[in-house]
């Protein structure tokens, strides 16, 4: 078993196809067959179970990916490391971060990091709920996670930095009338003023699928006998803001949303009594990549309010 090998087959683990994973890797789909049977062979266990014109992956399959991936990962991090004496001159961070961390501190922290490592680059994947970011680093698909919670999920095995906790907000559709109490928040500060959960009442609002915090807050309005209305439920919290903007409700969001929302013209409130989104980054215990652990120090920079280009 080879390096060459753990590539081929990660490429096919994501595309469940040899086609399409031989057209990724400029090989032809022959020589990607007749290697993953010599590895199989060598492995002594099917990784890949043919059903009908497809693929699926097998137990034993299954098993090798995380391996896989940090035997990659782990090369990866031998030759930036050979590098790292010319100052991170090239490479890349790979990190999977929810939508509204994604939103701040991780534009600020990008920011502060690209500043500092010009040459360095940053691959950001999506994940929804703090699970998918857990299982991404530990599975080895990435090694920095940015997740937000209202309790710390199961982060066994897991290195975690507390970042920052986000209050939630209330987002209206601009020129809003007959909003009960508060004033708008300060760009990108705390709110001024706050609005009480009662004052939701009558209002039409946008929310996302249960399972958020920003739900369970709505649900937990709705259970205390305040009449609210859930207009419109998505699964992609990246669409929310667009839909209050066009005056189709409002919105419960955490406050990394709120200087977006006020550029483009929408009025936002605190909540009270408050609930956090509590922001944290995770990373595996193992040794970091070079740009990876520099990419750590920008987010540890960030949490004691250090400008890491200034050093």
């Amino acid at each position: 078993m080879d390096v060459r090998q753990l590539g081929y087959f990660l490429a096919i683990v994501e595309h469940l196809n040899f086609g399409r994973a031989a057209d990724q890797l400029h090989i032809a789909q022959p020589s990607l067959s007749q290697a993953m049977s010599t590895l199989e062979r060598e492995l002594g266990v099917p990784l890949f179970h043919r059903v009908g014109r497809g693929i699926v992956l097998s137990d034993a399959g299954a098993q090798l990916v995380g391996p896989a991936r940090q035997v990659l990962r782990d090369l990866d991090a031998a030759k930036a490391a050979a590098q790292s004496a010319r100052g991170l001159q090239r490479g890349r961070v790979e990190l999977v971060s929810m939508p509204s961390p994604g939103m701040e501190p991780l534009s600020t922290i990008i920011g502060d990091f690209t500043r500092t490592h010009p040459a360095m680059s940053v691959t950001a994947d999506a994940a929804f709920t703090p699970v998918e970011v857990v299982h991404a680093v530990k599975s080895g698909h990435a090694e920095l996670g940015l997740l937000g919670a209202a309790s710390s999920p199961d982060t066994s095995g897991l290195n975690v930095l507390p970042i920052e906790d986000q209050p939630l907000v209330l987002i209206s559709p601009p020129n809003t009338d007959g909003v009960a109490a508060g004033k708008d928040t300060q760009d990108g500060g705390p709110a001024t003023a706050s609005l009480a959960r009662t004052d939701l009442a009558g209002m039409r609002l946008i929310v996302s699928k249960q399972g958020s915090l920003m739900r369970q807050l709505v649900d937990d309005v709705l259970a205390s006998g305040v009449d609210v209305r859930i207009v419109v439920e998505v699964e992609h919290r990246t669409s929310i803001l667009p839909m209050v903007l066009a005056g189709i409700g409002h919105a419960v969001m955490p406050s990394s949303w709120t200087p977006l929302a006020r550029r483009a013209g929408a009025r936002v409130r605190a909540i009270e009594p408050p609930s956090v989104l509590r922001i944290a980054l995770v990373t595996r215990k193992a040794a970091l990549t070079p740009g990876a652990a520099a990419f750590l120090a920008c987010v540890e920079s960030y949490v004691k309010g250090i400008d890491p280009s200034a050093s």
